[in-house]
């Protein structure tokens, strides 16, 4: 049963987690403007909108069942958590620690702080497998498909990870959502690739449909994530103290070292240290680092970063090699990158002497939990392979399914013309002024022009002026 103790609200550990619930809602805005820069300007509103609808719907489904799902008791064995626990947040406490089944699950802050935070890490899930089907996915079927892969997805790995389900009773460790969060959504969103297929723009020109249309919404997209991540990793820790600190150190750390190593990566392949390679690599980082950003050292996350980008690099050239149309390479970046870290987990974790958490050194980054040895890399890899082949499994399943009752889910453009998706889904138009188009300035006019264009517009400003002073 819960002591007095561990009922204790602590204003320190409320403070962090209100804090990181902020930094985390932060994100999917980030997310939106991230996709939004790689995209075509086709397709931009689509991805706002996506993401923006994620954030009412999937929170909408948490309060309503998915969170009791993903941590209330044991349902179905240790598949699911019982939807009868926290159901409308029923039993979710104001003033005191979530409790279930008489122990206190996060101790230190109110239990209703928990269900909010863990309710972001939830939003922003979903969110991030959009960039994958960019241009296909009609809106009405997006949400559908949204709340079902919550349901038969979100739910089930959550549980079996962080709502005391089996792979936490055999040993994995996932600190932040590595394999819950983006391993789910990387893998999920390679499934819906592959059975949706191909843009008709991207077998026309696979190279054209991928060039960003705006690197500035890429740049403050990974910076808004960035910042987002520190409540993303550090508030995982749940209390306000040393490992908190060493999760938002190690967070930042291997952000760094990715985008590093991936510039130079473009640079020693391509010629060019490209700012899409920048961003890439530290996106890259911070998936890779997440499932282990309280678990290993320092020196652990270094390498997780210069790995993270090695390993989401090349897998961003396997999809190109063989034509999935990923519009934002989700899969590349978040699907391997959580793969990748969650093994890296088991290998970079502390040693031996840290298992015992009453007897453990000073230095140990989390006593008492995951140290690395050949059983406990086993345990990593088998839970990173059972959650990516679960996730793309029941997605394809999800998508299959929903089109046999009837679902249109593609937008129906006969040819497919992705210039009409954003006009033909919601009605708008990202942009009121088309950006100019001018391929090269080498043997043509268009500087003149502009300049002249400029100049006449200025002189026509004047003379609107002049006579608006004299009348």
């Amino acid at each position: 049963m819960a002591t007095d103790m561990a009922m204790t609200i602590d204003t320190g550990h409320s403070a962090l987690m209100f804090i990181s619930t902020a930094l985390v809602q932060f994100m999917t805005p980030g997310l939106a403007f991230f996709y939004g820069g790689l995209v075509g300007a086709t397709n931009v509103l689509g991805i706002l909108m996506q993401s923006l609808a994620a954030m009412g719907l999937v929170w909408v489904l948490w309060y309503f069942v998915v969170y009791s799902l993903t941590f209330g008791e044991p349902w179905l064995g240790s598949f699911l958590g019982d939807p009868g626990t926290y159901c409308f947040f029923n039993n979710v406490e104001i003033y005191t620690p979530l409790v279930r089944d008489g122990v206190v699950v996060a101790p230190g802050f109110p239990g209703i702080l928990h269900a909010i935070y863990q309710g972001m890490f939830a939003v922003i899930t979903p969110a991030l497998m959009c960039g994958a089907f960019v241009g296909r996915m009609r809106f009405w079927a997006y949400l559908t498909f949204v709340a079902l892969w919550m349901f038969c997805v979100y739910a089930p790995i959550g549980y079996w990870n962080w709502g005391g389900g089996w792979m936490a009773q055999i040993g994995v460790f996932d600190f932040a959502g590595g394999m819950v969060v983006h391993e789910s959504s990387g893998f999920s969103a390679l499934a819906t690739v592959v059975v949706l297929g191909r843009r008709e723009s991207h077998r026309q020109d696979k190279h054209r449909v991928k060039i960003p249309h705006n690197l500035p919404y890429v740049v403050l997209g990974t910076t808004i994530l960035w910042f987002g991540w520190f409540g993303f990793n550090g508030g995982s820790a749940l209390s306000a103290g040393g490992l908190s600190s060493l999760a938002m150190v190690n967070t930042h750390m291997a952000a760094s070292v990715g985008s590093v190593t991936w510039v130079f990566l473009d640079w020693f392949f391509r010629g060019h240290p490209t700012l899409v390679g920048a961003c890439s690599g530290i996106v890259a980082g911070l998936v890779a680092v997440t499932p282990a950003s309280g678990f290993v050292q320092l020196w652990g996350a270094f390498i997780i970063g210069v790995l993270a980008s090695c390993v989401c690099r090349a897998a961003v050239q396997v999809t190109e090699h063989l034509e999935w149309d990923d519009g934002a390479d989700v899969w590349g970046v978040h699907g391997m990158g959580g793969f990748v870290g969650t093994i890296l987990t088991g290998a970079l974790a502390d040693g031996p002497e840290c298992g015992d958490r009453l007897q453990a050194p000073e230095w140990c980054a989390n006593p008492g939990t995951i140290t690395n040895s050949a059983r406990t890399f086993g345990v990593q890899l088998m839970g990173a392979v059972v959650a990516a082949v679960y996730a793309f499994t029941v997605t394809a399943v999800i998508i299959v399914l929903m089109r046999i009752v009837g679902f249109i889910i593609r937008v129906p453009v006969k040819p497919e013309n992705p210039e009409k998706f954003d006009v033909q889904e919601h009605g708008e138009l990202p942009y009121t002024v088309a950006p100019t188009k001018v391929a090269s300035f080498e043997g043509s006019a268009a500087p003149q022009t502009a300049a002249l264009t400029e100049h006449q517009s200025i002189l026509g400003r004047l003379a609107a002026l002049t006579q608006r002073f004299m009348a």
